[in-house]
């Protein structure tokens, strides 16, 4: 049986989802196999999955300094993945491919070669059409003749792991090949914070280089260093722990598992990633976001669960003082409510079992087809 081809890229927490959907279809009896970027191979062959990597796509790591906006724009834009899709098409035919919504060499050659694809949107679409499209990667993308929204909405399946509380439809309804999954996550692992312990704050800040990300992430360390808090910093392989001074009541990694940490907190600091603060939420975690890019998702994730009650959002350059009050406010009962209404209702939708239910229908329309 023709088996599915995962296309995805090096951005950091776009692969969990991937990840989790793949798992999902292969529990259906479907075969999985993933092209990406050569550093993916560990966590991707860990998962279980076969890997191909890429051969003609541009270098790119989310961990290394960028050079200028021209490289951004060219890693999105880049036509090497598309073709690096197309051969590996051709050694093994899929029954449907499933890209990665930013890789949009590869979404158009998929669409002209006529393969049934699904594109995965793994965070806010009202950000993806409303902010990243019309700015300025996909204004280049357009002059080179990419055009983002109309790759997506072409396609045969549109999965937007996100929740329709966080990220409602728009005015008009989402496109006819769109549906919205929920977030696609593992299952919270039980709390494991007893009631009167000292209160825990999880640090965990972009995987991906940003140049002032280093300077905020000590920030943070030092207001935490005089709150009657523990903090947990997990730096990623962007910054390097030995630059960075831990208060006494620190515990400073590059990596710790999230989902094995936060049954244990009490606090998240993050920048606003969507899988971050989507994890911190189903384990009914307040949210202090500090975004790192004014041009990426971070603000809107942060703005819309400040709106829900369930966290606060303050510039990266936020003075040690003003970042220690907005961690004693949302260690206060109401933001923990809040969260927890928000913790409930993301753990009530399987993302990844509807994801893999739509692609599971998309593969038997398209063989019933044929």
């Amino acid at each position: 049986m023709p088996g599915v081809l995962f296309v995805t890229w090096d951005g950091g927490g776009n692969l969990p989802p991937a990840l989790g959907i793949a798992a999902g279809l292969r529990e259906r009896g479907h075969r999985i196999r993933f092209l990406g970027h050569a550093q993916q191979r560990g966590p991707i062959e860990a998962a279980g999955f076969g890997f191909t990597p890429y051969a003609h796509a541009r270098p790119w790591s989310s961990a290394d300094p960028v050079a200028s906006p021209a490289d951004i724009i060219s890693m999105f834009t880049d036509r090497g993945p598309g073709t690096d899709l197309l051969a590996e098409a051709s050694r093994e035919p899929p029954a449907a491919v499933v890209i990665d919504c930013l890789s949009l060499g590869a979404l158009q050659a998929a669409s002209r070669a006529g393969l049934t694809r699904a594109v995965l949107a793994h965070t806010y679409y009202r950000y993806l059409a409303g902010h990243w499209s019309p700015g300025p990667v996909g204004q280049a993308a357009r002059l080179d003749g990419l055009h983002p929204v109309r790759l997506w909405e072409s396609a045969d399946l549109l999965l937007i792991a996100t929740d329709p509380g966080l990220d409602p439809a728009p005015g008009g309804g989402w496109p006819a090949s769109a549906r919205q999954t929920g977030v696609v996550q593992p299952a919270p692992l039980p709390r494991d914070r007893p009631d009167g312990a000292r209160p825990r704050v999880l640090v965990s800040l972009s995987t991906t280089f940003f140049p002032d990300q280093e300077h905020a992430l000590q920030t943070i360390i030092d207001a935490l260093g005089g709150l009657p808090v523990g903090a947990v910093v997990t730096t990623g392989p962007a910054i390097d722990p030995a630059r960075l001074r831990p208060a006494a009541s620190t515990e400073l990694h590059g990596y710790l598992p999230h989902a094995d940490v936060m049954p244990r907190m009490s606090l998240v600091v993050s920048h606003g990633g969507h899988a971050t603060a989507m994890r911190a939420l189903a384990h009914d975690l307040p949210l202090l976001i500090m975004p790192m890019h004014p041009l990426l998702d971070q603000e809107m994730i942060g703005d819309s669960v400040a709106s829900q009650g369930a966290g606060l959002v303050l510039p990266a350059t936020a003075p040690p003082g003003q970042i220690a009050a907005a961690v004693t406010g949302l260690l206060g009962p109401g933001p923990r409510a809040a969260a927890a209404r928000l913790g409930a209702a993301l753990r009530a939708r399987d993302g990844a079992g509807q994801a893999a239910d739509e692609l599971a229908a998309l593969l038997a329309r398209t063989t019933a087809a044929r």
